[in-house]
This record gives C-alpha cells, structure tokens and sequence, in this order.
C-alpha cells in the first residue's frame, strides 16, 4: 500500500528556491559583488564614452575609471579630445597637483562677508608706565624693536618725593628703635640694683613697642610703592636709599615684581636677559616710544607701548538678513575661512578659523552684526640689526579681507574649484584625463559659488576619475580653435 504525500503548492515552492537564493547568495557576498559592481561600471562607462566594439562585446577587464586606457585613441572623440604638450600644461597651471582623482566630500554652502584684521582689546596692547617721578637715565630699546618679556628698557633715577620720604623715615625709625634697644638694656642694669625706678624701664618698653608698629607700618608703605622684601630688608641692613627704578618688558600672560626694580647704583643690563617664565611664544614689539633719555616723568606717565600679535581677531561684519545664519554656524561649531585677496597675488585662503564670538548689538550706521574670529598669526622675518631685533608678522591690524561662513552642509558630493568647470550657453564641462589625453565631459553643476562647483553626481563622473582642476576655460578655447582649424594660443601649438 503506497501513502502519497500532499502536493505543495507551486507559490511555496518559488519562495522556498528564493530564500535557499537568498541566503547562498548572501553567504558568498564578498565573492561576487566585487567582480558584479566592475562589470556595471565597466558597462557603464563603455556606453558613456562610445567604446563598444563592432561586435557589441566591451573590454570589462579595464579599469572603469580610468578614462579608457584600452586605447587612448579609440575611446574618446576628435571634436571632444584635446592633447596638450608640456609647455601648454604649464601655461594652463596644470601640473601634478592640479590634475587629480574626484572624491566624494561634504560641501558646505557659505556666505561671504566682509571683514577686517583688528587687535584684540586687551591683549594685544601693554601700556608701560612709570609709577614714581623721576628722571630718564637711560632708554634700553629703540622704537619698532622686538623684545621679549624681561627684557630691561628703562632705568629712571627717582625723585618721587613720596618715595624718599618713605625710605627717609623707615631709615630713621630704625635708628630710634636701635637707640630704645640699647637704652632698654643700660636701663635693665641700673634697675636691679634700685637705682632709677622701674617704671622708667616700662616706659622705654612701650616706646620700644611703639616704634616697632611704626616700622611694621613704614614697611608696608614702602611695599606699597613697589619694593620687594628683599630690597625693604635691603635697606634695613644697609641703611641706604634705594634711588633707581629699572622698568623691564611686562609679561603677558603673568604679572611679577620682576617688572619693576629699584637699585642702589646703576647697571649696566645687556638685552634679552632675565626672562619670565610665561606662556606666551612670540616676540613683544616696541611699538610707541614716547620718552628719551634725560627726560623728567611723573607717576603715571606713558612711557612705552608694547603690542603682541601672535593672536589677533578678525572682525566679521554680518548683514542683517545673514543674522540668523551666522548665530546656526556659531551653534553649530561650524569653522570659517578667511580669505586674503593680494593685488598682483594668488588669493591666500586659510581654512578651519574659530569663531570667538558674537556681538549683542547691531551697527545702527551699517545695519552690521559684528562677529570675531581668532587668527593664529605667525613670524614671516626674524633679523638682528646693530644688536637689535625687528620682527615682521605675517597679519597685521587693518588687514582687510573676506570671511567665508558655512551656512549648510551636503555630504557625500563631488565638489571641484569653480576654475575646474567650463561653461558654453547651458552646457558645463569638465575635462577627465585619459592618457596623454583630456576628454571634455558634459555635467551638471548643481550649485556654484566664486570659489568651488558642486557637480551631479549622476554617472557623468565617477570618484576616481581623474580630472584638471583648472585651466577648463582655457582648454575650451583649444578645442574650438581646434575645431576651426586655426592656432591655439593656449595649447602653444597647431593642430
């Protein structure tokens, strides 16, 4: 007796055959996708650029992205080809770092503002004054000099009457004080024996304590005109007059006693001496002198000013209707470009600028946000002449240049400097290398600014091709002189 198994249904069927598909297909993935993903860009870019053979079979094994090196003839057009000998490469600025590979990057839509290099208020100027009256004795710098922080620049013999009252009178306290000392202790002898009554001795005792506050206060004034407990205890011992001031170049980021010094007797200091320990790298440069040697100045007098540049801001100015986009770019961390436009130069663009702040209040004149970006600035000249020092920065205050600001982020585009793409009425191109060869490419430009062209991505290009990232107008012009049969100024020969 035979048992007949019930009939599946042919609709189970194909889905069993499909998920045994499925999952075989998925455990061996690694194998075939690669060699199935060249084959379609292989396909792909055969058909693009009119390279199939007579008998409609394609050579797969080629790279698809490398312009068809099969045949550096047969796979691109007379009326869109261009070759160019070296010395065109070179008129055009075409060169191995000009000529490369497209990638896949995210582009960030900007906005451009105008914008001025500025100091920052508070850092970058010091502001040297004399904090006594007294009398130029020596001037150490010389104006537009560089100096670093502990550098001796004045010296200043004092005449501040305040000063040499204070010193006068601690000088005298001493001496008072050592005369209770001593007539204290005769004063211990002749009481023992009941001589003089003891209370001659108690009273020299509180005379004695007296003039001890007194000193105790007297020290403090003379710390309070800026002596160091060194130079108090100086002149304790030595009970002479400290009649010098030595002015040395503040720190930045630091404040000491080293600052300011006051001597004896006149020194004789060489630039560049006694350092302060400080955070801050670059040079201080002189950049007002308002004293000279032999000059009379009183408390409070400008005598220097010092500027420091190894930071400076840029001062942003944002119309109004952009407010709201630069607040999104500070929110969101976004860095900025400063561009610098040279006359007879190529433009200078200096990428990933920090946005410090924004300010709370428009211009009512300009109808202008100002915003301010910190710029890192650097050392183009360092010379010594005569025994000075000079310094050139590379940006200075006043500076005017233009701020790129990121208001939008698209990723994953292909992205090329405007100068990569030529335009003819409502066609673009770009020009992809293809042996000694450049093929004009027809593509879409989905967005462009001044500085960079966002190109569709639409199977035109492929990342990896290689392609001129400038000089497209110019090899436009080739091609149509080509065409006409005529010279071509830009090639540097005939066709």
């Amino acid at each position: 007796m035979k048992i007949r198994l019930p009939k599946m249904p042919m609709t189970w069927v194909w889905i069993a055959g499909l998920l045994i598909v499925a999952a075989v297909g998925g455990a061996t993935w690694s194998r075939w996708f690669p060699a199935a993903t060249s084959w379609v860009d292989s396909t792909v870019t055969t058909f693009r650029g009119g390279g199939e053979t007579g008998e409609g079979e394609t050579h797969a094994e080629d790279d698809p992205h490398a312009g068809h090196d099969h045949d550096a003839h047969a796979g691109h057009s007379e009326e869109t080809s261009l070759e160019l000998s070296d010395q065109a490469l070179r008129n055009i600025g075409l060169s191995d770092e000009t000529i490369q590979p497209i990638k896949l990057e995210t582009f960030r839509r900007s906005i451009t503002v105008p914008a001025v290099v500025v100091e920052r208020p508070g850092r970058t100027r010091v502001q040297v004054a004399t904090p006594m009256t007294g009398v130029i004795t020596h001037v150490h710098a010389v104006q537009g000099e560089a100096v670093e922080p502990g550098t001796l620049l004045f010296q200043i013999r004092l005449t501040h009457e305040d000063l040499v009252n204070a010193q006068t009178e601690f000088v005298k306290t001493l001496g008072e004080l050592e005369v209770e000392e001593k007539e204290i202790t005769r004063l211990k002898e002749v009481t023992r024996s009941g001589a003089v009554p003891g209370k001659l001795l108690l009273d020299r005792e509180y005379a004695r304590d007296k003039l001890t506050a007194l000193l105790r206060a007297q020290r403090e004034a003379l710390r309070l005109h800026g002596l160091s407990n060194n130079q108090v205890d100086q002149i304790a011992s030595e009970r002479r007059l400290l009649r010098e001031l030595q002015i040395f170049a503040p720190s930045i980021d630091s404040h000491g006693e080293e600052e300011l010094k006051l001597t004896r007797r006149t020194i004789n200091q060489a630039s560049y001496q006694q350092p302060i320990p400080q955070a801050h790298t670059g040079p201080l440069i002189l950049q007002q002198l308002d004293v000279y040697k032999g000059q009379s100045v009183n408390a409070g007098d400008t005598l220097s000013i010092l500027t420091d540049y190894d930071e400076l801001f840029i001062e942003g100015m944002a119309f109004e209707q952009d407010v709201s986009q630069l607040r999104q770019a500070s929110e969101q961390e976004w860095t900025v470009d400063a561009i610098f436009q040279q006359p007879g130069a190529e433009t200078q663009v200096v990428e990933g600028l920090d946005i410090a702040y924004l300010a709370n209040t428009i211009d009512t004149d300009s109808r202008t946000l100002h915003f301010y970006v910190r710029l890192p600035n650097q050392v183009t000249k360092d010379r010594r002449d005569q025994g000075n020092r000079y310094v050139e920065w590379k940006y200075l205050p006043g500076q005017r240049l233009q701020l790129r600001v990121p208001v939008e982020q698209w990723p994953d585009q292909i992205v090329v400097p405007v100068d990569a793409v030529s335009r003819e009425g409502a066609e673009s191109f770009v020009f992809q290398q293809n042996g000694d060869h450049f093929d004009r490419v027809p593509v879409h430009v989905k967005y462009r600014d001044q500085f960079s062209a966002v190109i569709d991505n639409d199977g035109s290009l492929f990342p990896g091709d290689v392609v001129a990232l400038r000089g497209a107008h110019q090899m436009q012009m080739a091609l149509k002189n080509k065409a006409g049969g005529g010279v071509d100024p830009h090639a540097g020969h005939n066709h």
